[in-house]
Order: structure tokens, then sequence, then C-alpha cells
């Protein structure tokens, strides 16, 4: 094997960790909810999650690992395996859009953006 070869089946296996986090996560996100799963932090003044809500935040994790390891795979074949302009752009558009993705999916698990303080505050009281 050389070395485009041994790149190309580690950007694969990510690939592959990937998808496997994230329907795995799915899978096991079902009886942890149905089982009255509570995160152990919950910001004061807040009511215990339903089931719908706690199926929602752990699927919504395992996605965020799940599009992590994705982002990770494509960084090592674009950048090891074929590094041209065409293919760096692209890169850079996939980031983007899976970088907005888990902000979007952060902000829907957690209540506040990535960047904001766990203050149990109101976003607008944080500014």
């Amino acid at each position: 094997m050389d070395f485009q070869q041994i790149i190309e089946a580690v950007g694969k296996f990510m690939d592959l960790a990937g998808v496997s986090v994230m329907v795995i996560g799915a899978v096991v996100s079902i009886p942890m909810a149905l089982r009255g799963y509570q995160p152990r932090k919950l910001p004061p003044g807040t009511e215990k999650l339903t089931v719908y809500r706690a199926y929602r935040q752990l699927l919504g994790r395992s996605i965020l690992l799940g599009l992590e390891l994705l982002v990770a795979a494509d960084i090592i074949r674009t950048v090891a395996v074929t590094p041209t302009f065409e293919s760096v752009g692209v890169l850079a558009i996939i980031v983007l859009i899976r970088t907005f993705l888990s902000f979007s999916l952060e902000l829907e698990i957690t209540g506040r953006w990535p960047w904001q303080k766990e203050t149990g505050q109101p976003a607008a009281a944080q500014a």
C-alpha cells in the first residue's frame, strides 16, 4: 500500500465511524429517552425534559459527534490526497455547511450558542 491508499482508507474509516455514531446514537437514544433521561446540569428554573425533548437532545448530540467525524474525514482526504484549489474550495464549503449545522444543533440542544457562558440567564442579559 502506498501513502495515498492508506490516507484514502483512513478517510473511509472516518466516514464509516461518523455514520456509525449517528446511527448507533439514534438507536441507543430511544431507550434512554423512554427511561426518562435527564441531563446532569439543567439550567435553573427549567422543568424536566419530556421523552420527546430528551430524545431530540440525545439524537442531536450523536449527530454533532458524527458530523465532527465526517468533517475530519473530508479534511484528511482533501488535504492529504488531492490538495488542489478546487478540492480545497469544495472542502471549505462542506466545512462551512457542517459548521452551521453544528451551531444550529448546539443551539437546539443547550438553548444557547456555543460561545455563550452557562449562567442560566437569558441570552439578552448576557450581552
